[in-house]
């Protein structure tokens, strides 16, 4: 045996990295192993919106400040195409300073992983896992690393990569048969900081304002999204107009479109003994209101509250699962329907859904008690 680790981690990407950095100063031994070498740089052109939630645990991670300028959501606008009803919500109302945040992917990644070189924990990249094994009171986990066999036993085993231990894990998935098309484009009017959710009939078309441009997440069913990304810009930018309307005047100016499969995979046995499942390896959901990584950001700081509430002796016992689990089951199953639903809703053209969904949209402008209880769902999760 070459280690001992309370907590292991598996994965080094923006969840895996927040938990870790939850966990540095606990007095713990955590490991972190990353299958990505130090030199291959990530370059992930998603945009990424952030809660005010998840501001609010990035600051206490310590890297809020490295992803200024963060771009405020100040109002968000909810329409669909073809139809009636319309939902407008704003941070003034809600009493919070923003309701939202953009970022880049890549910039994200790169502020949580400068922060672990500063902190007391093992991070160990280029670590190949090949094989978990079951011990009386740890999980050995053995992974190649530096061109060397090496093995740790840890108390507890937290996969938060979406291919990592998926041969462990359950894992049921849901092809949505679409696409998402990313993009920086700009309009001919200012976006104000408000974030715009059109529903088509070929599935949610989003504008998130970035800086003085906007990042577009545009899902279509397969074959059109690729026919999106190959029409030369000009056409495009006419047929985005087409689909989102004249709201923001023309669209001037893309940037570099990429596609990406949309499906819905979770993992059924979140919890299994000494090993646990967060962020994508738990879930991944479709980009639609924007609440997968707020999820998974969710998921590392209530496991890294849970693991230091208990004794040094019981992390990874059956009591401990069993108290995350039971305190994530209502935020994670009620995050997986409600993205879930709203994909089946509102990705279809059928003329009494599109009036059920109008009228659904109208109650929800109207009714300032159920505005206010969405958006602090959204914000905080099933607690807020």
């Amino acid at each position: 045996m070459d280690d001992v680790a309370d907590v292991m981690i598996i994965g080094g990407g923006p969840v895996g990295a927040a938990l870790a950095l939850a966990l540095s100063g606990s007095g713990l031994a955590v490991t972190l192993l990353e299958a990505r070498e130090r030199t291959q740089r990530v370059s992930d052109p998603r945009p990424l919106a952030l809660s005010y939630g998840s501001r609010l645990v990035l600051e206490r991670l310590g890297v809020w400040k490295a992803l200024a300028p963060a771009t405020a959501i100040d109002r968000i606008h909810v329409s669909q195409q073809g139809g009636f009803g319309r939902v407008a919500l704003s941070a003034s109302e809600a009493r919070l300073p923003a309701l939202g945040y953009v970022v880049d992917y890549t910039q994200l990644h790169a502020a949580l992983e400068n922060a672990l070189q500063d902190r007391s924990l093992q991070y160990l990249a280029g670590a190949k896992v090949g094989a978990i094994r079951d011990a009386p009171e740890s999980s050995i986990v053995e992974f190649m690393a530096d061109g060397v066999q090496r093995s740790v036993a840890a108390r507890l085993v937290v996969a938060a990569d979406g291919g990592a231990l998926e041969d462990v894990a359950t894992i049921r998935t849901v092809d949505y048969h679409q696409s998402a098309v990313t993009a920086r484009v700009r309009s001919e009017l200012p976006h104000h900081n408000t974030a715009f959710e059109r529903f088509t009939g070929g599935g949610p078309l989003a504008l998130l304002p970035s800086g003085e441009d906007l990042a577009l997440i545009w899902t279509a069913e397969h074959g059109h999204a690729q026919q999106l990304c190959e029409l030369p810009s000009d056409q495009f930018l006419l047929r985005l107009r087409q689909n989102f309307g004249g709201r923001l005047g023309a669209f001037t100016e893309t940037g570099t479109r990429s596609l990406f499969p949309l499906k819905l995979k979770y993992a059924t046995n979140a919890v299994r003994p000494r090993t646990m499942f967060i962020g994508n390896a738990a879930q991944t959901l479709h980009p639609v209101a924007g609440q997968g990584f707020n999820l998974g950001l969710r998921d590392a700081w209530e496991l890294a509250g849970e693991v230091m509430r208990c004794e040094r002796a019981a992390i990874g016992g059956a009591a401990m699962l069993q108290a995350y689990r039971s305190r994530r089951r209502l935020d994670r199953g009620g995050g997986i329907a409600f993205t879930h639903s709203l994909v089946r809703l509102f990705s279809n053209d059928i003329a009494p859904v599109r009036a059920a969904r109008g009228a659904g949209l109208t109650l929800l402008g109207c009714v300032p008690p159920l505005r206010d209880f969405v958006v602090r769902r959204m914000t905080f999760g099933a607690r807020g």
